[in-house]
């Protein structure tokens, strides 16, 4: 039996050793012909040092087979020596069948390398001379879809997706409903996501999420438990379906699926916070705190958290709250101008006033252009008998608003 095809027999049989020493052995008197076809094999399984060698040698011999340079140029690229890759490429004449799969090959090659527009060049070289070839259209279509140029992209895959709905493993209906949630254009997209046949977990949150953003919450629920039945401990989608959940009124599945997201990452800032509004809403006051407090001890930064409770801690008129949570926040070093306003607003509400007067002052920079503000601060003084300040406050209050003619008269009275 030949060599060749006693290699052939064993790779069936899964003897990859024996098959590879017969090919190594044969090598030394084999014909040229014989010598593509070992080097196809040993491509086949992975040795590609093996099949380099042989190229390299043939070429020696046959230097104007640009067949031969291109498959050593695919060979350098997997071996991650692309300067060696691009040598056999740019040697590839311009009158050679294959010199438009070299454009193509170069193209993928300077794209990876972060090179877009040398890519984008030899793509539109490529293109030039063969205007009706739909590899090229891909790849030109995968090019703008990498850099954002949804647009041009989703004019290339709806020209190619004509005639052809994969090439390259690549779901072509899938890569137009991405195009178009790129752009807005939400509800488009979720017609073609609805021809795809999705068991992809990463698609199907982007699926879910979009279907979010077209506000289809149904959809978004239907596909986000459908990924977690796939995958339980996909985390970042617990968040999502719970407040889905809450936009269609179910409260109670919304609180759960926090619960189980929180089983697998408890110390998500984001899904605490919506636990603890969602607590609040099915009637756990006391849980809801203690969530929101956690998230807030995770990140003394999170803003989100911390306005939370402030705003309840003031429906519940517990400003020893809002003190005791903003004073604990300052000293980790938040120095946020709102924290030092909502502090001033409750010890005045405490009658705790020179505490006040200083939080009013320390707020003053961040909200000297803030109408808010300068009412309430100047009416503080006011009760405080700091008429000369408040005059000077309502004074710059009227410069934001002049058209409030009854803060006009007060100050008016006041300078009286």
């Amino acid at each position: 039996m030949n060599p060749i095809d006693q290699a052939i027999q064993l790779i069936e049989q899964d003897e990859i050793k024996k098959a590879v020493s017969i090919l190594r052995d044969y090598v030394r008197q084999a014909s040229d012909n014989d010598l593509i076809t070992i080097a196809d094999l040993f491509i086949e399984l992975g040795l590609l040092d093996d099949a380099r060698s042989i190229l390299e040698s043939l070429l020696e011999d046959y230097p104007d087979e640009s067949d031969i340079r291109l498959v050593l140029a695919e060979i350098y690229i997997d071996l991650e020596n692309d300067e060696q890759a691009l040598n056999h490429l740019e040697a590839i004449d311009q009158s050679s069948d294959e010199y438009i799969a070299s454009l193509m090959v170069a193209a993928d090659l300077y794209q990876t390398q972060g090179l877009f527009e040398v890519a984008e060049q030899k793509l539109i070289e490529a293109k030039q001379l063969a205007p009706n070839e739909v590899l090229i259209n891909f790849a030109q279509a995968e090019l703008a879809f990498s850099l954002g140029k949804y647009d041009d992209a989703l004019f290339n895959y709806r020209k190619i997706h004509q005639q052809n709905d994969q090439i390259a493993e690549v779901d072509l209906t899938l890569r137009i409903a991405e195009s178009l949630a790129a752009i807005g254009e939400f509800e488009e997209a979720l017609d073609y996501y609805q021809d795809v046949e999705i068991d992809d977990p990463e698609i199907l949150f982007r699926y879910g999420f979009i279907a979010y953003q077209a506000n289809r919450m149904d959809i978004a629920i239907h596909t986000w438990e459908e990924l977690l039945k796939q995958d339980p401990e996909y985390g970042s989608v617990y968040n999502f379906l719970a407040e889905a959940y809450q936009e269609e009124g179910l409260i109670d599945q919304g609180y759960q699926a926090t619960q189980k997201g929180l089983e697998i990452d408890p110390l998500n800032k984001e899904l605490l916070l919506t636990a603890a509004s969602l607590a609040r809403k099915v009637g756990q006051n006391d849980e809801s705190y203690r969530l929101a407090r956690k998230a807030i001890s995770i990140d003394p930064g999170y803003k989100a958290g911390i306005l939370f409770l402030i705003e309840n801690y003031r429906k519940e008129d517990d400003f020893e709250a809002i003190i005791d949570l903003l004073t604990h926040i300052i000293e980790q070093g938040e120095e946020d101008g709102y924290y030092k306003w909502e502090l001033a607003k409750a010890y005045e509400a405490e009658e705790t006033y020179d505490l006040a007067l200083k939080y009013y002052q320390d707020a003053y920079n961040d909200f000297k252009d803030d109408s808010d503000f300068l009412k309430a601060y100047g009416y503080f003084l006011v009760e405080e008998g700091m008429r000369e300040e408040a005059v000077q406050i309502f004074t710059r209050y009227l410069s934001i608003d002049p058209s409030d003619v009854e803060i006009e008269s007060y100050l008016a009275r006041l300078k009286d």
